[in-house]
């Protein structure tokens, strides 16, 4: 029944749209979905990676972020030095979520230090690794993805100084357990997601309105900031500033770092094309998108043609992009095909996706960087795999004669890939907004 009650909560949720749930509501969900990560998707993982062991050492205020994502929901923080320990032998059918700390981590990790036995800490650890003779050890240290590098070099060393040479050279980078816990997404989480993003969709339409913009006094920068009051108001919150910027019929031309890194204070005019990057944190996923408004003038009562050409060429290239997802091709390989097609249709493009989900820049194959489009060295030669979200984040440029000048179209929006392909979450911008 409690289930049951949690689901239809989601469900109510999902429907309204902009319902959040109370903090206790969203405490019983996240819960409710660690449970069943670290109950069924982390042994399967384990075995699937040929890990049987896996350590985590963290400290309050200097967490991992692996760890992070493994608290319950009112764990706001780790507690002095708290170790985690999982151990599966599928052979043995013995699967062990272990806390190294003075008490157990929510309802699913068991408290597993016995003080009057071992007083201190690191004898407490070497005891379980000794108990259950693993063969890795794995530790979250990685060269490509800063969200597995978890582990400090203080805790690293007294680990390593702390176990026996045996022991020491079966330690080994969980990179790869690491990122399949972080990017892999659940049943469960994917019958919310939709709701965070259409959210996120919901405040990007109330911001670009006349609700909120009055042409001719609205600043960029009163828009920006009614966009973080309205995610604070909601009792949301959000991984990053939101930008908003002005592309127009003058003599400036397109700069990349500008246009995220927009510190002006301009007015928003009729005949504008407004630009918003902007994404929410809820129920410890997160959102990213970016979407375009045209400024009407007086007596329009539709965008330009060679607006909505514009944003058709860069919805064609969010097509090209996709078409190019296949199960264990890199993030380089999927960059290299998708920019060599549009190349073929004559779009000029830029592509920039990420992973998104627990972070907002997350772990997984990372798809080119707008300053890196022949690839990304580590994190772009990392395979893709099913069940994992992305942000389509790109760029198409398009000369406009009657602005002489080339603009670009830079869009995102959030997606999920598995066996049967790609989809958009909550559905994708193929229409300007309007302001009157």
């Amino acid at each position: 029944m409690k289930k049951i009650l949690f689901l239809l909560a989601i469900v109510i949720a999902i429907q309204s749209k902009t319902q959040i749930l109370s903090l206790r509501e969203q405490a019983n969900v996240v819960d409710e979905v660690l449970a069943d990560r670290l109950n069924n998707l982390l042994p399967q993982l384990m075995a699937q990676h040929k890990i049987d062991m896996w350590v985590m050492i963290t400290r309050e205020y200097n967490e991992d972020p692996i760890v992070k994502t493994m608290l319950p929901a009112t764990w706001l923080n780790a507690r002095r030095r708290t170790i985690l320990v999982f151990y599966h032998n599928p052979e043995k059918k013995v699967y062990k979520k272990l806390a190294v700390a003075r008490y157990a981590v929510g309802s699913s990790i068991e408290a597993a230090w016995d003080m009057q036995k071992f007083p201190n800490q690191w004898d407490a650890l070497n005891n379980i690794i000794e108990t259950y003779q693993p063969r890795k050890i794995a530790v979250n240290m990685s060269d490509n993805f800063a969200h597995a590098d978890g582990i400090d070099h203080t805790e690293y060393t007294q680990f390593i100084q702390k176990i026996s040479p045996e022991n020491q050279r079966k330690v080994i980078s969980s990179e790869p357990l690491a990122v399949a816990w972080l990017e892999t997404r659940t049943e469960r989480e994917m019958q919310f997601y939709p709701q965070l993003i259409g959210i996120t969709h919901n405040i990007i339409a109330e911001g670009f309105s006349n609700k909120v913009v009055t042409p001719g006094i609205t600043t960029t920068e009163d828009l920006v900031w009614w966009f973080r009051q309205k995610v604070n108001d909601l009792g949301l919150t959000t991984w990053f500033h939101p930008s908003v910027e002005i592309q127009r019929n003058d003599s400036a031309t397109f700069d990349h770092i500008k246009a995220f890194n927009n510190t002006s204070n301009n007015i928003i005019q009729p005949g504008d094309l407004l630009h918003v990057d902007f994404g929410i944190t809820y129920l410890r996923l997160n959102t990213d998108v970016q979407e375009h408004a045209y400024v009407l003038k007086p007596n329009e009562t539709d965008a330009p043609p060679f607006l909505k050409d514009a944003l058709a060429k860069a919805n064609r290239l969010q097509d090209i992009l996709i078409s190019q997802f296949k199960e264990n091709k890199t993030g380089n390989q999927v960059l290299a095909d998708a920019l060599a097609q549009a190349k073929k249709e004559n779009i000029k493009a830029t592509i920039y996706t990420h992973p998104i989900g627990y972070h907002g820049h997350a772990a997984g194959p990372t798809i080119g960087l707008w300053d890196m489009q022949n690839g990304v060295p580590g994190s772009g030669d990392f395979p893709m795999h099913y069940k994992t979200c992305y942000s389509i984040e790109l760029n198409a440029a398009s000369f406009i004669k009657e602005w002489n000048k080339e603009i670009r179209m830079m869009l995102e929006q959030d997606g999920y890939f598995d066996k049967d392909g790609f989809r958009y979450i909550n559905g994708r911008q193929t229409k300007l907004h309007l302001i009157n």
